[in-house]
């Protein structure tokens, strides 16, 4: 078995924190959709700005806020207004994970989506195929 990247929100912008939270990540429902993201999956949290990364699970918020809340002690780490990355990831055999395509969710500034599909050859190879 191999852990692969299952999908990926890429450079959303966090729209909360509280620490006060008993754990998780709020998103939106549209962006755990398109993720292919469940409720109380445990994702990564990647900051762009800070470097930190931290392991949690998603919960759902109000569809079409565009939320992305840290919360809990990760609140401590990752601020409102920050820019992060949420993967997932998967095990598979070695023969379905050498064909696996990951799920890649690109969103603006208000974490609209902008762009979703698996990635690209040029990507599994280490070339992005997407500017942000």
């Amino acid at each position: 078995m191999r852990t692969m990247l299952k999908s990926k929100l890429h450079r959303a912008t966090v729209t909360g924190a509280d620490a006060d939270y008993e754990g998780s990540i709020t998103l939106d429902p549209l962006l755990i959709e398109a993720a292919d993201i469940i409720p109380f999956q445990q994702v990564h949290v990647l900051d762009v700005d800070n470097g930190s990364r931290l392991t949690t699970y998603a919960i759902e918020g109000d569809r079409g806020s565009g939320q992305v809340v840290i919360n809990g002690a990760a609140a401590r780490l990752v601020r409102e207004g920050d820019t992060v990355i949420v993967l997932t990831y998967t095990d598979l055999p070695d023969v379905e994970a050498r064909s696996h395509r990951p799920l890649l969710v690109y969103v603006d500034g208000e974490n609209r989506i902008t762009h979703a599909a698996a990635a690209s050859t040029a990507a599994r190879n280490g070339r992005s195929s997407h500017a942000r």
